[in-house]
């Protein structure tokens, strides 16, 4: 952020509730169903967010997730279940009635109302006193990297400016959670980069609770402390980013998150066999089944005379990425699969490699994902 405010400065910009009970969760939603006709967009969706948390809703669209949130924020009223804020029953309030500020994709800022009376709408309404409003919509432009820009109005800012003062403005009333509905997809890669490591600086800092629903999966594993996986209605998964990642609970989530190779692995006597190699695990069944592993799993280096799991490949395909490459590869020792690694440029570069070289890759059975 341009001209940041040390932290103790910050943290005084905003005076969070408590929770009635030590350790008990901030927000809870439990059983919550939202039905559209004859159309379930939410089943009975159980979840705890503790206070001070930073909560990603993740899922392709459709999946229910900005629902999710506007139910949570009185925009839609569940069909059944029940939201409790800081042990306060909100399933039925209005949106005025709860304590929360939003921050939307499309800004939603008054564009004939200067910087100042868009961050100070929300004290206005609450009758604050002036001089508070004045000191108050001071700090958190400061807070946002705006400076001096109280007079402007939204049509003399940039999108990424916009979405600042959007932020602001969310924050003006001091809430106990900030919801954010796609808040950076409106915006360039660059300017998305850099709003969403200030948003999550600014979470930090200031300690208030946050959900964020996003599509971007890379978004999600960089700023959530635990991301919530959502598909046709349902939660797939609750996690940290790493579990998510490294431990995926479903073949949806490990598809969705991150990039997979998705093989196809025969069940031979009880044992998986991926080509000529035995993974761990058994099965009573045989058949083939799915397994998933990430490009990372597969080493081009450094590989020791004599390692198990070792194998010939050669490169059919090379898509530049910049620092490192997407690098198709297909082993008769893999019964002809083909599979993406990653390969740094410069060990293309260092070992001469191209289309059609032949390399030695070692795979990690113990990180193949069987479902």
């Amino acid at each position: 952020m341009d001209a940041p405010l040390r932290r103790q400065e910050r943290k005084a910009l905003i005076e969070l509730p408590t929770d009635d009970v030590m350790g008990s969760p901030f927000l809870q939603i439990a059983q919550v169903r939202k039905d559209f006709g004859n159309f379930t967009a939410l089943k009975d969706i159980d979840l705890s967010i503790h206070k001070g948390e930073f909560v990603c809703f993740l899922g392709p669209s459709g999946c229910g997730k900005t629902t999710l949130l506007r139910i949570i924020a009185g925009l839609e009223v569940q069909t059944a279940g029940q939201i409790l804020q800081a042990g306060r029953d909100i399933s039925r309030l209005p949106p005025a009635l709860r304590d929360y500020g939003i921050v939307f994709q499309s800004y939603a800022l008054f564009p004939n109302l200067s910087v100042f009376d868009n961050v100070s709408y929300g004290l206005v309404n609450r009758k604050a006193p002036r001089a508070e409003i004045r000191q108050r919509v001071t700090d958190l432009v400061k807070l946002v990297g705006l400076p001096g820009s109280e007079g402007k109005f939204p049509g003399q800012l940039s999108g990424g400016q916009q979405q600042r003062i959007a932020l602001a403005r969310a924050l003006a009333t001091s809430p106990g959670l900030l919801l954010l509905d796609e808040p950076l997809s409106a915006l360039d890669a660059l300017e998305r980069l850099r709003l969403r490591q200030e948003i999550r600086s600014l979470q930090q800092t200031l300690g208030v609770t946050t959900i964020m629903v996003t599509h971007d999966q890379e978004e999600a594993l960089s700023v959530a402390d635990r991301i919530v996986v959502m598909n046709h209605g349902v939660i797939e998964q609750v996690g940290t980013p790493i579990d998510i990642y490294r431990e995926p609970a479903s073949p949806f989530v490990a598809d969705f998150v991150g990039k997979v190779n998705v093989l196809a692995v025969n069940r031979v006597n009880g044992r998986l066999q991926l080509g000529r190699f035995s993974l761990p695990g058994h099965t009573h069944n045989n058949g083939p089944v799915k397994a998933y592993l990430r490009p990372e799993d597969v080493l081009a280096q450094p590989i020791a005379p004599g390692e198990a799991h070792v194998f010939d490949a050669r490169i059919e395909k090379i898509d530049f990425l910049g620092a490192y490459c997407h690098v198709v590869v297909s082993s008769l020792s893999l019964d002809e699969h083909r599979l993406t690694v990653y390969l740094s440029l410069n060990f293309l570069a260092e070992q001469a490699l191209q289309v059609g070289s032949q390399l030695q890759l070692k795979l990690l059975p113990e990180r193949i994902k069987v479902f």
